[in-house]
């Protein structure tokens, strides 16, 4: 599942059980705009006698939004919520289904038995579950879901009853769990038999330890533990916390970056890390690292929804991208992260981009210049295509990883399956830290800042400007090129005013979209430069206004898409003055021929264009490999407005999540 988690411990910090559940649903509420369809929460119940010193487990799920959950959380009478706990750890979860239908039952967390003994939640997918639920089941443990996560409960159950001796650790408990579980997993563990003790471990997916104390921390790195060699304590944690950076900005911007395999425990207030084996080159401590986003950046303001705020924050967000990267006055572009690796690049048998959705859209809207600016041939690709048909890859070839969260599996697993065929690798990422950032051997950091919105918009337009960068950076010693460079890097130095003026058509674009906002299909349709555009722009209506919407290149438009035409399909073609101008023109010719009623993102007073229109939208002229950043915010604000018109969470479409972390 895409699924997020949040955990929260409070080590001698007396804490209510009311504030515990504030901060447990706040930190879910900072995950919302991640996609998902339930929630849950784990925190400790009351003693069932005086003498026990084990505290009982309550679970509280729910099917829908966090605000359903936290009416349940108050509707709860067995909870003494004014009690005051001095040490606690409490789990949250909001679940993206991948197994089971959304419901109470199918949410996290999920638990090992009807006591409650082991609790976990989970972000991921287990592969073998069904292998592993079979086993289970022959030795007596029911199941009550549909989800493959709760095999991992039942399984570290099963470990429990079977320990040699009551000696035996969580951790080591743990340890043993993961060696059986196949597939990507963040897991956080809670059990009675080991109050106040956290446990969490991560392979594949995304986690972080979020760290602040009422004093000075001891030390920046945490050692590595090997095998039995734990004796060393670290610092004292007052609060910890494991989940994505925005859920944790507000309490402390320590974190910690777990590592695949990595099994990180608090126990009597101390942090500890542990592995079973040091592999060969593996760095034998974590670095605490001082988190630089702000509370304020991942706020609305004044905006309806996050996706408008960050469709309007791109004339900063492309000038963060070039930040200290190009120099105007001397036309010179350096990429520090991939300065050192150039003439290696530079050497390269082809360039192959490999990427997701948008980040792939991305990496089509710059493959023309990229070929013509490197003189290489691009290959570019579908993360999971890429991986199905087992392409081959050399160790000449030079790869790009192109993803906003940096963790999404497709990319990420064929990142791995690229590295071991000893390719130079190269991550086109927006978050620090992240798996693809840290697993690459080189790259560039695109600085888009928080992106909060499911559809990206600000982020893909900062991965065009750093990929142009890199093929300007390429060409910085062809003299054949520098006509050619000049003129893309005065493109870049107006295009924030340019992008401004784009924003200032929003109410026109709002009043077209009145038109359309019934209709149930939309066709886009561009060649050139501005098929990515178009590809993009079909999948922004897609993700959020749940209309078909579909890409089309004009020229396959006589192959096939040409049937649909007619006076009731609505199509938005893209015509700007470059080399496919002329060819445009006739497959406009094509449309108006059957009745059709174009919308046309054009050049300012092309009179030739408008007059064949049924409505335009006119753009400012750039050069035309950057001519794509411009046409394709209209279609941003076009998604935006339908789906807002039709009734829709902009935020949080249905059935999707922000960061896939799942096949």
């Amino acid at each position: 599942m895409c699924a997020r988690i949040f955990a929260y411990l409070n080590y001698r910090v007396p804490r209510t059980r009311k504030e515990i559940f504030e901060t447990l649903v706040k930190g879910l509420l900072r995950l919302e705009y991640r996609g998902y369809d339930s929630a849950g929460v784990a925190v400790d119940g009351p003693k069932k006698t005086s003498n026990d010193l084990n505290n009982t487990i309550c679970l509280i799920k729910k099917k829908g939004k966090v605000k359903a959950l936290d009416e349940e959380i108050y509707q709860k009478d067995l909870l003494d919520l004014d009690e005051e706990l001095c040490t606690h750890l409490g789990l949250a979860h909001t679940r993206w289904a991948t197994h089971g239908e959304p419901s109470a039952l199918n949410s996290h967390p999920h638990r090992s038995d009807k006591n409650n003994e082991f609790v976990v939640i989970h972000n991921g997918i287990i592969t073998n579950y069904k292998e592993l639920k079979k086993y289970l089941v022959t030795k007596g443990y029911e199941f009550e879901s549909d989800t493959d996560t709760e095999v991992i409960p039942k399984l570290i159950k099963y470990v429990y009853d079977n320990r040699e001796d009551d000696r035996v650790t969580f951790s080591t408990l743990v340890e043993r769990v993961i060696k059986q579980l196949e597939g990507a997993f963040a897991l956080v563990f809670k059990s009675r038999h080991y109050p106040g003790e956290a446990v969490s471990t991560r392979r594949g997916s995304p986690l972080l330890i979020g760290v602040r104390s009422e004093h000075e921390l001891p030390t920046e790195h945490i050692p590595v533990q090997y095998n039995n060699r734990r004796k060393k304590k670290n610092q004292t944690i007052m609060f910890m916390f494991l989940s994505p950076r925005s859920a944790i900005i507000e309490h402390t911007n320590k974190v910690l970056y777990l590592e695949d395999d990595d099994v990180a425990v608090v126990k009597g207030g101390q942090l500890s890390i542990h592995r079973m084996n040091r592999q060969a080159g593996e760095d034998p401590v974590r670095a605490v690292q001082t988190l630089q986003m702000e509370l304020q950046q991942i706020m609305k303001g004044n905006f309806e929804a996050f996706m408008q705020k960050e469709i309007f924050e791109q004339p900063e967000s492309v000038v963060n991208t070039m930040r200290g990267r190009i120099c105007f006055n001397t036309n010179t572009v350096i990429l520090g992260g991939l300065k050192d690796h150039l003439k290696e690049i530079k050497r390269c048998r082809r360039l192959i981009m490999i990427g997701c959705g948008t980040s792939f859209h991305a990496a089509v809207a710059t493959r023309q210049i990229l070929e013509e600016l490197t003189e290489l041939p691009v290959m570019v690709e579908l993360a999971s295509d890429f991986l199905d048909r087992n392409t081959p890859v050399f160790r000449d070839d030079v790869c790009f990883f192109i993803s906003q969260s940096g963790e999404t599996a497709d990319t990420l697993m064929a990142l791995r399956y690229c590295k071991d065929r000893g390719a130079l690798t190269v991550g086109i990422t927006n978050t620090v830290g992240s798996s693809i950032c840290r697993e690459t051997d080189c790259g560039v950091h695109i600085n888009a800042g928080p992106e909060i919105g499911v559809a990206s918009t600000k982020a893909y337009t900062s991965q065009f400007v750093a990929l142009i960068m890199f093929g300007l950076m390429m060409s910085e010693d062809r003299l054949s090129l520098q006509k050619r460079r000049m003129e893309i890097i005065h493109g870049l130095k107006v295009l924030p005013e340019l992008i401004k003026k784009v924003l200032s058509l929003d109410e026109k674009i709002k009043i077209i979209a009145n038109e359309l906002y019934q209709q149930k299909s939309l066709l886009v349709m561009g060649r050139g430069y501005n098929y990515a555009t178009c590809l993009e722009g079909a999948l922004k209506i897609k993700e959020i206004t749940y209309m078909h919407s579909e890409g089309i290149l004009a020229g396959e438009l006589k192959h096939g898409p040409l049937a649909l035409i007619d006076k009731h399909m609505p199509v938005i073609m893209i015509i700007m003055r470059d080399s496919c101008y002329t060819k445009c023109q006739n497959a406009l010719q094509q449309v108006t021929a059957r009745s059709g009623r174009p919308i046309i993102l054009c050049c300012q007073e092309d009179s030739e264009v408008t007059k064949n229109a049924y409505q335009t939208i006119e753009l400012p002229q750039t050069v035309d490999c950057l001519q794509g950043i411009l046409s394709v915010i209209p279609l941003q604000l076009m998604s935006f407005h339908l789906a807002v018109l039709r009734g829709f969470d902009v935020d949080c479409p249905r059935n999707l999540a922000k960061s896939v972390t799942v096949e």
